[in-house]
């Protein structure tokens, strides 16, 4: 079993408060959590957000859901997990998520979670080398390897986006990659643009009704859901 930390701040610089705009009559950051909650592989779920101020409406919403948080710097995203990592007593397996991805996949999730572990890896993600669309990503990894990543890297780049210096060149890590036969990297599912949320918007009020656990299938189903990246 793992714990997945969910990265998330208020003060995006594309979309500020992104992770609280209201979908379906909930944050949107609570409709990630709900399918996350959903996955086999994950025993706890935790939010890292920042000491900032402007995180302080995002900390009050998460405890009254029940959802434990560790604050630490904005942008120093690494630090901040190792915060999280002391003050919730996390150790072992864990699983990075952005909280901008209110279409995550349970069973991607699960499935990098049991290829880092039955395979032997240090690292792995369904990132590096993309077929699975932009908003399912996610990284799975050894507390000890995040532990000296934090102690050893010191870009600003490896410490703002917390994981390149477990995957980068050189690094004495051993990364594995999570891929599919099908190719839908082109896709966007993520939240970055006003665009984006409503691409989202349109996603739940066609599926989550009849159905809240609804699949990627599902998604991909829809006419509209082939929404082309723009990264």
């Amino acid at each position: 079993m793992a714990t997945a930390i969910l990265q998330a701040r208020m003060s995006s610089s594309r979309l500020p408060g992104k992770v609280l705009r209201p979908l379906l009559g909930q944050p949107m950051i609570l409709r990630q959590i709900e399918r996350l909650r959903r996955c086999r592989r994950l025993d706890r779920i935790v939010v890292a957000t920042s000491e900032s101020p402007s995180d302080d409406i995002l900390v009050q919403v998460l405890a009254e859901a029940g959802v434990e948080t560790a604050r630490g710097p904005l942008e120093d995203v690494l630090g901040r997990f190792i915060r999280a990592m002391d003050a919730l007593d996390l150790e072992g397996d864990l699983v990075r998520l952005t909280a901008d991805c209110p279409l995550a996949d349970p069973m991607v999730i699960d499935a990098c979670i049991d290829l880092r572990t039955q395979g032997g890896f240090d690292y792995v993600s369904n990132g590096q080398v993309r077929t699975w669309p932009r908003g399912l990503d996610v990284e799975a990894f050894t507390s000890g390897a995040l532990r000296r990543a934090h102690a050893e890297a010191r870009s600003a780049y490896d410490r703002e986006h917390v994981t390149p210096w477990l995957y980068g060149l050189g690094s004495p890590f051993r990364r594995g990659d999570l891929v599919q036969d099908r190719d839908d990297s082109a896709l966007r599912w993520t939240v970055d643009l006003p665009e984006d949320f409503s691409f989202v918007e349109r996603v739940y009020a066609a599926l989550y009704p009849a159905n809240p656990a609804f699949t990627s299938a599902e998604v991909m189903a829809l006419p509209f859901s082939r929404r082309e990246s723009d990264v």
